[in-house]
């Protein structure tokens, strides 16, 4: 079993805490939409309108707090939505616009190992320049210091987007070193499920921009890296129980809109 009874009752908590608050809190957006409302019914829009504004935040109020429940027992450090760093050095910053060049124009493939060490060799070379870089989403320090900055991504990720992912993934890189040099450091886009299960994930769209075994952890990759061997299949455990534990309370709050 890879997640203790605690990890378990934690888990569930944070799950149902957020269904709880979203029941709270929210307020359907007042659109007409005569003829959805007329074929599907008004419960039905409400359900949708319910699940499309939770996706919308489900990765800080859902998965990163999970992720740190999972990580707190096997890392030396956890963080969420953490700040990288604020400096990155003139020279890295040209590297970096290097490695973006090459990659978009296919002049090199991604090699993320290769692109740390140009990043290390420069990152206190030159003026160094202030910067905000995105937020990290989930920050884990191994017991040896090792660094893991995920940045948390929906399941389909717009393909146009993978560009500017990759340029976080460098930034990253560069504002920690340019603090400490000498770390070992990996910087991961992680996607929380396979939308294309049972098939394998569809990696395609993100091959030439990402350095597909060094920099993305998909489903089982990203939760059982956190959490230990079999993490992932216990973590939807987790998820089906509460869901059937507040069906109640679900079905009570969209009946209102009937």
């Amino acid at each position: 079993m890879a997640l203790t009874k605690l990890e378990v009752q934690s888990i569930e908590e944070v799950l149902k805490n957020c269904l709880r608050n979203k029941f709270q809190n929210y307020k359907p957006e007042p659109a007409s939409m005569p003829f959805h409302t007329r074929l599907l019914g008004t419960d039905r829009l409400a359900l949708f309108s319910f699940i499309h504004s939770l996706n919308t935040n489900f990765g800080t109020t859902i998965f990163e707090p999970v992720a740190k429940t999972l990580a707190a027992k096997n890392f030396k450090a956890v963080h969420s939505q953490a700040q990288a760093g604020d400096q990155i050095s003139e020279a890295a910053h040209k590297v970096i616009q290097g490695i973006m060049d090459n990659l978009t124009t296919a002049g090199a493939a991604p090699n993320k190992a290769q692109e740390i060490e140009a990043i290390r060799k420069v990152c206190q070379k030159g003026k160094m320049k202030k910067i905000k870089p995105t937020l990290v989403d989930v920050w884990v320090e191994s017991k040896s210091g090792e660094l893991f900055l995920f940045d948390i991504k929906t399941a389909k990720p717009n393909a146009g987007g993978f560009k500017e992912f990759k340029r976080t993934l460098l930034e990253w890189v560069a504002v920690v070193l340019s603090e400490n040099p000498k770390t070992k450091i990996n910087t991961i886009i992680a996607i929380p499920y396979n939308p294309y299960e049972p098939k394998s994930y569809s990696r395609w769209t993100m091959r030439g921009m990402l350095d597909l075994d060094n920099e993305l952890k998909v489903a089982e990759e990203f939760w059982d890296f956190l959490g230990g061997k079999g993490t992932y299949i216990e973590l939807l455990g987790c998820f089906e129980r509460v869901g059937i534990e507040l069906r109640p309370e679900i079905d009570k709050y969209f009946s209102r809109f009937k």
